[in-house]
């Protein structure tokens, strides 16, 4: 079926003339005569009837502009959906992130947005910095925040959002709390880490690789931050975790800090997409998002 003429057809029906529809699309009358007339030629139907100075349905033609203002009602709704989903305000957002994006940024930063673009989906599974990387090369996310990794794996691009860092932490009551020792001090309490492939645990290994003192021995191993945080409030162990997580609970007076001698340990969090593709509008409206919070709140 040719849609230009049904098009004109609907139109002529619509106004109930073909003078007043020829105006309006800006085509002259007799070319909209014709495309009528061939409609209904293709057809094999008769579709309009004159009536006085303009025309009404046949029965033939009511059928038809029935069907046709289903069709073009929703081609009109298409066309809003296509404009929404390339302006960024519908469509799906999904993200992977680390514990400490989880847990401690992205709620808030995605409450904002979303109170701004109810219309995008949005979704967040955290995971260590392995699974996460492993989800945005797999097509399983759209965006990745990690804390603590500086390097982009191969076929991601990554770009810093703010600066944190790592400290050493026990109980609040331990002997070292407060305290300034070495390195080599420090590993011999037993720790309490992340599983492999958490970035943490990775720099804390990186850490002791670098100053040549031992692997530290591993008391507890758990799968998530908080779990790892609350087996050293309830007085077991040392561990290496976020400055911006460990702030809240060293002011409660529930663990504290150990001062390590020539250690410095950054903890960047970064955004991390895919190198070989364009972020999707939703992605880019949430990135352009992050960066306007991040620099009022940190000033990165």
């Amino acid at each position: 079926m040719n849609l230009h003429a049904l098009r004109l057809f609907y139109e002529v029906a619509s106004l109930g003339s073909v003078t007043k529809a020829a105006a309006v699309l800006h085509i002259s009358q007799p070319a909209v005569t014709a495309q009528i007339r061939n409609l209904e030629k293709e057809l094999a139907l008769t579709l309009l009837s004159p009536h006085g100075r303009g025309v009404i349905l046949t029965e033939a033609g009511g059928l038809v502009y029935t069907q046709a203002a289903r069709l073009f009602a929703l081609e009109l709704e298409m066309t809003r959906q296509i404009t929404a989903y390339r302006e960024g305000s519908l469509g799906k957002l999904r993200l992977a992130a680390t514990y400490l994006p989880a847990n401690h940024l992205l709620p808030a930063w995605m409450a904002a947005f979303k109170t701004k673009h109810e219309r995008i989906e949005m979704s967040l599974t955290t995971s260590n910095s392995r699974a996460s990387f492993n989800e945005l090369l797999h097509y399983e996310a759209d965006l990745a925040f990690v804390g603590g990794s500086k390097e982009a794996p191969e076929g991601l691009l990554r770009e810093e959002l703010l600066n944190d860092e790592l400290w050493f932490v026990v109980p609040a009551k331990h002997p070292l709390a407060g305290m300034t020792v070495s390195l080599a001090l420090m590993l011999q309490q037993p720790f309490v880490l992340r599983e492999e492939g958490s970035s943490s645990r990775e720099t804390l290994f990186a850490l002791c690789r670098q100053h040549q003192v031992q692997l530290p021995q591993i008391g507890l191993q758990f799968n998530g931050q908080h779990e790892t945080m609350r087996a050293v409030i309830s007085g077991y162990g040392a561990t290496f975790i976020s400055a911006l997580e460990a702030a809240e609970y060293i002011h409660q007076q529930a663990l504290a800090r150990v001062y390590v001698e020539d250690i410095y340990a950054p903890n960047p969090i970064a955004v991390y997409r895919r190198s070989d593709e364009d972020l999707s509008p939703a992605s880019e409206q949430f990135l352009k998002h992050v960066y306007a919070l991040t620099e009022i709140q940190y000033g990165s």
